[in-house]
């Protein structure tokens, strides 16, 4: 699966829900996600721009493969994603060959659908709010007509500026190094 996703820096939750629900924007529903990331023995990932981490939601536990972005104003991405019965299990097993631990990044998302898009806005620990927009490409639709529809869409709702091409877990990593 190809995801398009691009994120910007938003002033407040209650403006942006207030504009999702006058756009017509229906909220899917409120989640609870902690990733944790890992680290390669083999490769660095930061080097690479890959990800490997282990999500747990209020109802679910995945693992999930990023790729490298595939394009540069966006990130755009192969993701592969599993359901599994237990972080512990899965974590104990990627440290007992090599992987390490890198770090907790924990959010609270609500999501809202609009057309074919998903949208979230998130309040992660340590950073300022975020809202995500997202694209999944399985209907033949380029990485650049994807892309330039999420623009429009953050257009549609005011918002020009404050784009961010990094992970949150980037960016909280470049917190720690300041």
């Amino acid at each position: 699966m190809i995801e398009v996703e691009v994120k910007a820096k938003i002033n407040s939750f209650k403006e942006m829900e207030e504009r999702l629900k006058k756009l017509g924007a229906v909220k899917s529903k409120d989640e609870f996600q902690e990733d944790i990331y890992f680290a390669s023995p083999v490769v660095d990932f930061a080097k690479t721009d890959e990800a490997l981490r282990i999500r747990t939601t209020n109802n679910n536990t995945f693992i999930t493969y990023k790729g490298p972005k595939l394009n540069k104003d966006a990130k755009t991405r192969k993701e592969v994603e599993m359901t599994i019965e237990s972080s512990e299990k899965a974590k104990d097993i990627f440290e007992e060959i090599g992987f390490s631990e890198v770090r907790a990044v924990r959010k609270n998302r609500q999501y809202y659908t609009y057309k074919n898009f998903e949208i979230s806005l998130d309040d992660v620990e340590g950073l300022n709010p975020y809202m995500e927009i997202e694209i999944t490409l399985d209907d033949g639709k380029s990485y650049d007509t994807a892309q330039s529809e999420i623009f429009k869409l953050f257009e549609k709702l005011g918002i020009t500026d404050g784009f961010e091409r990094t992970s949150y877990l980037e960016l909280l990593e470049n917190l720690n190094n300041d």
